[in-house]
């Protein structure tokens, strides 16, 4: 940290009840967005509320310090990027408020539009606008950039529902921005004199302009007069993009929930076809009208299996149209009448189809919201970069628009993706470029040019929903014409001395589109297992920036192979910020929901190590605390790598973070213990009824949490007395079995070792009932997941090394693996082949199962045997985050269906927060109920009497967290199978209960 940045954090934490970052390490997370550019601020500060920004705002007037408002950083042209303080309000400042009968609502800058509308969705009203990113983006954002999205023919854009707007000046005064009368008498009424002022000045330079149709975004005086005089301030402010004013809150109007929805996809072979029908389907009425064109179809077909039989492979463009009404019944006939109609003649529709059901009319519409950031899955030296999109034009000119914007594209070698919220004239295309290419730099900044002057002749403009920000703005003078001055005197009224987002939309300088990049890595010196090699990579293209020099040597610990290099796999992530939905349907990312800080969320940690990679951060700093402690804000769940739309790698880049601390500095004693906790448990149940006397007593719990870190209120589980490869022993399932047929391998795990046997002991039954041989090889040791964890990867590595070459000996004599416990499977399948990536780790990875998963293939292969007796029970099913990595379909629910009289209910409420022996740690256990809250409130209100899971950290949280009795799948089978009668009275009982 310099001088000037350790002054200003040691002046604003006096005065700032948020927090106030100004080291180089949490600069460097918020240096990016989702954008192709980085600029790294002088401090961040996360506002707590007015109060902070207020003094905020007053000590940067002081000192001369740029100001630069951020939500979710989820912009694609660089606009929350600055060199001054970055107001981060998405941290603190969330708070949403409805109206009695929910008409308007107020909301904090920082506040999550979809979260929005869950609050007030039991009032059957919704917030309108839907930009793209509305899971994540913010309300201040929404305001700021005017966002619309694809409803905007049904809704409008943001401008269309503001009541008022609180801001705070740049003269560090709080004021409210709404209709006001002009006068002298306060600061609104001088905004609104002003601005009254300008108009009369510009006004038929303002009436030329709005002849044809006006800009969504930027400094707009159109619809802002009422014939009395009045200036509706904080409509005016909308779409002002954040370069007049800071919002802290709005107050917003709200509308009517539609009763019933349909969708239709209609496909066509040429994308100008498309784009006319889309012209013709206005004549109906839609509510929605969005343009796909190929080769964001193949990326759906390619990352969404189910969309492969939709879409058909001849399709050169799709139209999503949606119609919306009171009689569900007449939504059907109006699409098949559109159908009708914009099928017919040279450009019609050759294919179609449509839907009213919920749950299908998702489907259709996560075609537009999911396969357009999953762009940013394409692995190659080129990838598609949003700085050129945000374009309108008249609707009827779209056609003419998309044709021209192809033949520029075609001029300059370059193909696109298309996107477009056709039925308003909104389009969004993103080149394929490489930036670690000067030509293709150059290229970017030529192709921004072309383009803007395609939309221009046709009468549109640019920046109208995203902002200008880093890539647009240098565009606005020439936009604007003569008009540009009216631009520079609304923002000498409003921030004299430009202190609010300089150079953005307004200014003296304005970037070109193709400066302050990211930076591209630098020649890495790369050591492992003792081979170093010279990797010269950004991107894929093997190629770094001319002249920047090399950078020390990083030793990494994991092996990165050439087709996921260290640098590629860090690169991947676009900063999209998806990984900072709260969304119920998605997972991502327990610890940052928890939290709400941007070092917690997943794109952070792949900031961290981009900037060692690029040199904006020293190697050194991987061995610093501050490192450690981004890294520790992942515990492994793997649910980020599931729901990332560019399927980042995030938990191998976490690993790489951990495990460089851990090389230097060692372990913590408390993540000492956890990973060598098969030890301590192998120990225990040689004295089992000394170790269960122990766990219970209140003064030895107490000292362990004092001297070795483990929670005194986290209950921990018995020992058995005899572990399972113990009673694997006696009953001979510890030779081999020489005959052919369906033969099994169990990968025993700690918990059904030491502390549940009978989980073990119900899979052997389960596979003595349908005739499968089973082999529990007694020189397996333990997963090592904790060590995996914690960062002890070399530790991990040993065991992993052990447990392959016995396995992969075994599955070449014609065994299939099967492990009872979720991590431990993982292990198999991901961690064992990413630590030792040779042809035994492979083998081991393809022949592993989780024990449901497999018996669900075998019951799908009419190989299980269902003899079951009847089993009156109802269950409340919680699929664990590893499992759900193993197997997205999940597949057990199905399973015990299949069982007569149970009957199970998935409880889909997210992580647990247990994440294994993570929840155990006194420094973890308040954040893992906070974690585990949402899915403990539902099991408690669950109308169930037994729980069951496979995870064995999740059963004890659950347990500990609802009282739910919770059993595993595989008890339950057994038990059905009658082997098991031992358990019938134990699941009788919780039944009564």
């Amino acid at each position: 940290m310099d001088i000037e940045q350790q002054r200003v954090q040691d002046d604003l934490r006096g005065v700032i009840a948020g927090d106030v970052l100004c080291d180089p390490l949490s600069t460097q997370l918020y240096a990016s967005d989702a954008s192709i550019y980085q600029v790294r601020p002088l401090g961040v500060i996360c506002p707590a509320g007015v109060a902070d920004v207020l003094a905020t705002v007053r000590y940067a007037c002081e000192h001369d310090i740029p100001l630069h408002p951020r939500g979710a950083g989820s912009g694609v042209a660089g606009e929350s990027l600055g060199r001054g303080l970055v107001l981060d309000f998405s941290r603190h400042m969330r708070r949403v408020t409805a109206s009695t009968d929910a008409e308007t609502i107020t909301v904090q800058s920082g506040a999550v539009l979809a979260d929005v509308n869950r609050a007030i969705q039991n009032t059957g009203r919704m917030f309108g606008p839907d930009p793209a990113t509305r899971s994540v983006t913010t309300m201040g954002s929404v305001v700021a950039t005017n966002a619309s999205g694809s409803h905007y023919l049904r809704s409008g854009a943001a401008r269309d529902t503001v009541e008022s707007v609180r801001v705070v000046t740049m003269d560090g005064e709080l004021v409210e921005l709404k209709p006001r009368k002009p006068s002298s008498d306060d600061l609104a009424g001088k905004y609104a004199l002003g601005l009254n002022e300008i108009r009369h000045r510009f006004a038929d330079l303002i009436q030329q302009s709005t002849q044809s149709p006006p800009s969504r975004g930027g400094y707009r005086l159109d619809d802002v007069f009422a014939d009395d005089g009045t200036v509706h301030l904080g409509r005016f402010f909308a779409g002002t993009q954040g370069t007049l004013a800071i919002m802290v809150d709005a107050t917003m109007r709200t509308e009517v929930a539609p009763k019933h929805r349909g969708v239709a996809l209609l496909f066509f072979h040429r994308v100008d076809s498309a784009a006319r029908m889309a012209v013709a389907a206005l004549d109906h009425g839609p509510v929605a009208c969005d343009l796909m064109d190929r080769r964001l179809l193949q990326i759906a077909r390619e990352t969404e299996p189910g969309f492969a039989d939709l879409l058909p492979i001849e399709a050169e463009a799709m139209l999503l149209i949606e119609v919306q009404g009171d009689v569900e019944a007449e939504l059907e006939d109006r699409l098949r009448l559109i159908y009708r109609n914009l099928s017919t003649g040279h450009d019609g529709a050759f294919g179609f189809t449509c839907t009213t059901d919920e749950v299908e009319r998702n489907r259709y519409w996560s075609l537009c919201r999911r396969v357009v950031p999953r762009q940013y899955r394409v692995r190659s030296s080129e990838a598609p970069l949003a700085f050129m999109e945000d374009l309108a034009v008249p609707v009827g000119r779209l056609p003419a628009v998309l044709t021209e914007i192809q033949d520029a594209l075609k001029r300059h070698h370059t193909t696109a993706t298309v996107f477009a919220h056709a039925g308003h004239g909104q389009l969004h295309i993103r080149p394929f470029l490489n930036l670690a290419n000067s030509d293709d730099r150059d290229r970017l900044m030529r192709l921004s040019e072309e383009t803007a002057e395609v939309v221009w002749k046709h009468g549109g403009a640019i920046s109208v929903e995203h902002a200008a920000g880093l890539s647009r703005s240098y565009l606005m003078p020439k936009q604007y014409g003569e008009l540009w001055q009216a631009m520079g005197q609304i923002k000498r009224l409003f921030d004299p001395l430009h202190r609010l987002h300089p150079g953005k939309y307004f200014g003296a300088i304005l970037q070109k589109p193709n400066e302050n990049l990211r930076p591209a890595d630098q020649t890495i010196e790369i050591t492992f297992e003792g081979r170093t090699v010279l990797q010269a990579d950004t991107g894929s293209s093997g190629r770094s920036l001319e002249g920047e020099p090399s950078i020390p040597q990083l030793e990494v610990i994991q092996h990165w192979p050439g087709n996921a290099t260290i640098s590629q796999v860090t690169r991947a992530c676009n900063g999209c910020g998806r990984c900072r939905t709260n969304s119920p349907a998605e997972r991502q990312c327990p610890v940052y929901r928890a939290s709400l800080k941007e070092s917690a969320t997943p794109r952070a940690k792949a900031n961290l190590l981009r900037g060692v990679i690029s040199g904006q951060l020293p190697v050194d700093c991987l061995t610093d605390d501050a490192a450690k402690a981004v890294a520790d804000s992942c515990f492994n769940c793997h649910q980020c790598r599931v729901d990332c739309p560019a399927s980042v790698n995030i938990p191998k880049i976490v690993g790489e973070l951990k495990s460089q601390y851990v090389a230097t500095n060692g372990l913590p004693l408390s993540d000492l213990l956890m990973g060598r906790i098969d030890t301590v448990a192998a120990i225990a149940s040689r004295l089992p009824w000394l170790s269960n006397q122990l766990r219970r007593s209140v003064l030895f719990r107490w000292v362990a949490e004092r001297m070795l870190g483990l929670a005194a209120a986290r209950p921990l589980p018995p020992v058995q007395s005899e572990t399972f490869l113990r009673l694997a022993s006696k009953r001979r399932w510890n030779k081999a079995t020489p005959s052919g047929g369906l033969k099994v391998v169990y990968f025993v795990d700690h918990y059904a070792n030491y502390h549940d046997p009978d989980i073990g002991r119900a899979l052997a039954e389960i596979l003595q009932q349908n005739r499968i041989g089973l082999f529990v090889p007694t020189s397996q040791v333990t997963s090592g997941m904790p060590r995996i964890t914690s960062g002890d990867l070399k530790g991990a590595r040993k065991i992993a090394r052990r447990n392959v070459r016995m396995l992969a000996e075994h599955v070449r004599q014609g065994y299939t693996i099967v492990a009872t416990e979720p991590a431990a499977a993982l292990c198999l399948k991901y961690e064992y082949p990413n630590l030792l990536d040779d042809e035994d780790a492979h083998l081991v990875a393809k022949h592993s199962y989780e024990a449901c998963s497999y018996l669900w293939e075998l019951h799908q292969g009419n190989r299980l045997s269902t003899e079951f007796n009847d089993v009156p029970l109802h269950l409340a099913y919680h699929q664990p985050c590893h499992l759900r990595v193993l197997d997205p379909d999940c597949t057990t629910p199905k399973l015990l269906s299949v069982i007569p009289g149970v009957n199970v209910r998935h409880i889909e409420a997210g992580c647990t927060g247990m994440a294994g022996t993570w929840g155990l740690q006194r420094k973890n256990y308040r954040n893992s109920l906070r974690i585990g809250w949402p899915l403990i409130s539902a099991m408690r209100l669950a109308d169930r009497s037994v729980a069951t899971t496979e995870c064995s950290s999740c059963k004890m949280q659950i347990e500990h967290g609802s009282g739910r009795e919770t059993v595993h799948p595989l008890k339950l089978l057994a038990h059905a199978y009658g082997r098991m009668p031992k358990i019938a009275e134990h699941l009788e009982q919780a039944e009564d209960q």
